[in-house]
C-alpha cells in the first residue's frame, strides 16, 4: 500500500442533545441514540458514555492508516462549533473541522463569519434537512448568498449535503454560478444509490466543485464489503466528471456500527477495477490538493495480534 489516505467526511460530538423538526436526538448509553421517536446505534457499542472525540478517531485514523480527516456538522448531532474549535487548534495537521451553517438560527449569517474569525476555515450545510414537510429553505435565499459571498471573500471551504437527486441541483447551479471561486465539497457522493445521483455529480464539471463519498458504505449496506456498486459507481462518476475531481469519506462514526474504519475504504485498494493512480488520487491525492493538507504523510502499518 502507497497511499496517503485522507477522510474527507468524519463527524465528532461531544453529545447528542437536540431537536430536528421537532423530533429529539439524545445520546444514551453503548453508543446508542433516542434518534426520530425510536433508539438507533448512533455509534459502535464501545463508545460507551456517548462522547464521539477526537481522541477516538485519532486512534482509528492511525490504525486505519489515515492520515488526516475533515470533520463536517449535521443538525442531528447539534452544534459541535465550541469542542471543534479546540480539537482544530489541538490537532492542526491532521483534522479541519468545518462551522455549522444553520439557518434555522436567526443570527447564522453573523454566526458564520464569527466561526471565520475564531479560526474555522471551512463551514457545513446539511442542505437536504432544509427541505421539510412544512417548510423549504432555499439555497438562492438572500441570508443564505450573504454566506457564501462571505466565505469566497475570505477562501473558507463550504461543505454540503444535498437531498436526493437532483432536488436542489438548479439552486446549486445558481449558487456556484455566483461564486465561481468558493471551494464546494458536495458529500455522500450525490446520495449515489437514489434516482437522480448523478446529477449531483455532474456539478463537479464546475472547477471549484469536489464529490465527496461519506456514507457511500451506508448507502451500499444493503450489499455489503466489498461494496462492488460502490466500486462501479465511482467508476461511472469519474467517467462524468475525472477521477480528479473524486475523494473518499467514511461518514465516522455511523458507519462504523457495520465496518471497522479500514474496511471503509480498503475495499478500493482491493479491487481490480480501478487503476492504481485512480485509487491514489480518490484516497488521499485530490484531498490533500482541495482541503490544503500539505504536511499529510503516509502512516506506517500496524500489525495485528492475529496475523503471522
Amino acid at each position: 500500500m502507497s497511499y496517503t489516505i485522507i477522510d474527507a467526511h468524519a463527524h465528532l460530538w461531544l453529545n447528542q442533545d437536540t431537536t430536528v423538526n421537532g423530533q429529539a436526538v439524545r445520546s444514551l448509553e453503548g453508543g446508542r441514540s433516542e434518534f426520530f421517536g425510536e433508539i438507533r446505534q448512533m455509534m459502535p457499542p464501545y463508545m460507551t458514555d456517548g462522547r464521539n472525540t477526537a481522541e477516538m478517531l485519532i486512534a482509528n485514523m492511525d490504525y486505519a492508516q489515515v492520515s488526516a480527516a475533515v470533520i463536517t456538522q449535521e443538525f442531528i448531532d447539534g452544534n459541535q462549533d465550541d469542542y471543534l474549535l479546540k480539537v482544530q487548534q489541538e490537532h492542526p495537521d491532521r483534522l479541519l473541522c468545518c462551522a455549522l451553517i444553520d439557518p434555522r438560527e436567526k443570527d447564522f449569517v453573523t454566526h458564520v463569519q464569527q466561526a471565520h474569525l475564531k479560526g474555522f476555515r471551512a463551514a457545513k450545510l446539511p442542505a437536504g434537512r432544509l427541505i421539510t414537510p412544512a417548510d423549504r429553505t432555499y439555497l438562492t435565499d438572500n441570508r443564505l448568498m450573504d454566506v457564501f459571498a462571505y466565505m469566497q471573500d475570505k477562501e473558507m471551504i463550504l461543505s454540503i449535503d444535498l437531498a436526493d437527486g437532483d432536488e436542489q441541483v438548479a439552486e446549486m447551479e445558481e449558487l456556484i454560478a455566483a461564486f465561481p471561486s468558493l471551494k464546494i465539497a458536495v458529500g455522500h457522493f450525490g446520495m449515489v444509490t437514489r434516482k437522480g445521483w448523478l446529477e449531483q455529480i455532474r456539478l463537479a464539471r464546475h472547477p471549484n466543485v469536489r464529490i465527496e463519498s461519506g456514507g457511500i458504505t451506508w448507502l451500499f449496506h444493503s450489499e455489503f464489503y466489498p461494496y462492488q456498486g460502490a466500486v462501479s459507481a465511482i467508476r461511472e462518476a469519474a467517467g462524468l466528471v475525472g477521477m480528479d475531481k473524486l475523494m473518499w469519506g467514511s461518514d465516522y462514526p455511523r458507519t462504523m456500527t457495520a465496518i471497522t474504519y479500514r474496511m471503509s475504504w480498503d475495499f478500493l485498494e482491493r479491487t481490480t477495477e480501478l487503476q492504481e493512480h485512480d485509487k491514489a488520487l480518490f484516497l488521499g491525492v485530490n484531498a490533500a490538493a482541495f482541503y490544503g493538507f500539505e504536511n499529510a504523510r503516509q502512516l506506517p502499518y500496524i500489525k495485528n495480534m492475529v496475523e503471522d
